[in-house]
């Protein structure tokens, strides 16, 4: 129940978002829509909820819970960039806005970006570190919940390889082809 829970949450978060922002650009009704686009927190206090009842119903924690509390942590950190991203296509096709910036592609603007990757990457873990161990307090029984361990454990992974990652650019940064750089 609990992965139709997170799939049901992620179609929500997208759907949500885009009420919001089709509110706003096409149908030019902006104060409906910034509400909208408020409630997509919401989807996460949902999914925090099911998970909850789920642990507190008796279930032994699996993968499942580890993800869910990794989708809530991953979403919280880059929730707020993502609408910020999807709010810049939909004002360039559906308001006349400017064509939205990519993320920069070399030298010391993509090391910058990188480490701001790593930084929503690192809070994103660390919110769902807290989460899960939470969750290990609140089961209060370690047979039940080493599954919830292991998810910790994955999130300093994750962190560490967008470490690796965001070193590498830093160390040896992309450099512009050569073709580019003399139009």
């Amino acid at each position: 129940m609990l992965i139709t829970v997170i799939v049901a949450c992620e179609i929500g978060f997208w759907l949500v978002l885009a009420a919001g922002l089709v509110l706003r650009y096409p149908l030019r009704r902006p104060k409906p829509g910034a509400v909208v686009l408020a409630c997509v927190p919401l989807v996460d206090l949902v999914l925090l909820v099911a998970t909850v009842l789920d642990l507190r119903g008796g279930a032994t924690a699996d993968g499942k819970h580890g993800l869910a509390a990794a989708y809530i942590g991953f979403s919280v950190a880059y929730g707020h960039s993502m609408v910020r991203w999807a709010d810049g296509h939909f004002a360039h096709r559906f308001a006349g806005g400017p064509k939205p910036a990519g993320a920069p592609k070399y030298g010391r603007a993509r090391a910058v970006h990188e480490w701001r990757t790593l930084a929503r990457t690192a809070l994103a873990a660390v919110i769902a570190v807290v989460l899960l161990q939470a969750a290990v307090w609140a089961v209060g029984d370690a047979d039940r919940t080493d599954a919830l361990t292991q998810w910790q454990l994955r999130m300093a992974m994750i962190t560490g390889i967008n470490l690796v990652i965001a070193a590498s650019y830093t160390i040896w940064p992309k450099q512009e082809p050569a073709a580019a750089r003399r139009v």
